[in-house]
């Protein structure tokens, strides 16, 4: 496995700690200073660091990313698309569907759990920690995520969802998908992001459901249920999200529970708190 800078990953870790006590005491409206303090950097630091990785300064968003942010979405049962044009997202190159190509690998392939193909990994940095990109020779067909020391358990979990496919590691084979994904202005309709889909009929099916969510809004796991034919089974289709496996891209962490409280993530709910933040400051500058 090849050798990562994480000094370059402490952004992250100081701006988790910022999200985590934001989302613990969001009632509280937290001032800059105090956040700083329980950090341990300087107010001026903590602003400035904060706003270069988020897009939007920690007052900002306290503001966008509290659980009261799903909530109101889901209350005003408004329908997802038109939430994204009520909040200022009728560009189209923002929305999610537009930028990601994706494809279904034949059912077979996923019933011999991964005989017969060879995917290609590699860990690289992103806004989230360590992000393990694994590619076929058709595109992206997995993402995960980790904090440094956590590779091998990250590794063995994706190999563990198709056992029987080889595996080889290739940073210059994964590195385009890995900076393409966690880069917006490289998000375009005319340049997509191929992704490849390796699961039963039923979880592609809700993965594509997945891609219809457009960035810096949310939806229940039972309105994602009636949006792909799955009303009656929306504890099938809650499994179907927590086992897609191109986390971001395909946007598992933009679904929270009915009340709009954000559920269990698969990579930390720390993590998923993160993505939809950094998804707030994009949809700000749209």
């Amino acid at each position: 496995m090849s050798l990562i800078d994480h000094n370059s990953c402490g952004d992250y870790q100081t701006v988790r700690r910022c999200i985590e006590l934001i989302s613990q005491n969001w009632r509280d409206q937290p001032e800059l200073e105090e956040l700083a303090l329980a950090v341990g950097l300087p107010a001026e630091k903590l602003q400035k660091t904060f706003t270069r990785w988020a897009g939007l300064s920690p007052k900002a968003f306290l503001q966008a990313v509290t659980l009261d942010h799903a909530r109101r979405l889901l209350d005003e049962k408004m329908p997802i698309l038109d939430a994204s044009y009520e909040l200022g997202l009728s560009g189209p190159g923002r929305l999610h569907d537009l930028f990601v190509t994706h494809e279904a690998m034949s059912p077979g392939v996923y019933k011999a759990r991964g005989e017969g193909i060879e995917l290609r990994y590699g860990f690289h940095e992103s806004p989230f920690g360590l992000a393990l990109a694994m590619v076929s020779e058709r595109g992206l067909a997995g993402l995960a995520f980790c904090d440094p020391g956590g590779e091998a358990e990250a590794l063995d979990d994706m190999k563990s969802r198709w056992p029987r496919a080889s595996y080889l590691e290739d940073l210059e084979a994964t590195a385009p998908y890995a900076l393409r994904a966690f880069d917006p202005h490289r998000w375009s309709r005319q340049d997509p992001l191929r992704v490849v889909l390796i699961g039963t009929d039923f979880e592609v099916r809700v993965w594509q459901g997945l891609l219809q969510i457009p960035v810096g809004t949310a939806t229940s796991y039972s309105q994602l249920a009636g949006a792909v034919g799955a009303a009656n089974a929306p504890r099938a289709v809650g499994r179907a999200v927590g086992r897609n496996p191109v986390s971001f891209v395909v946007p598992c962490h933009r679904v929270v529970g009915k009340s709009g409280a954000l559920t269990g993530y698969h990579w930390g709910l720390t993590r998923k708190r993160a993505m939809l933040g950094w998804e707030a400051g994009i949809r700000a500058a749209c």
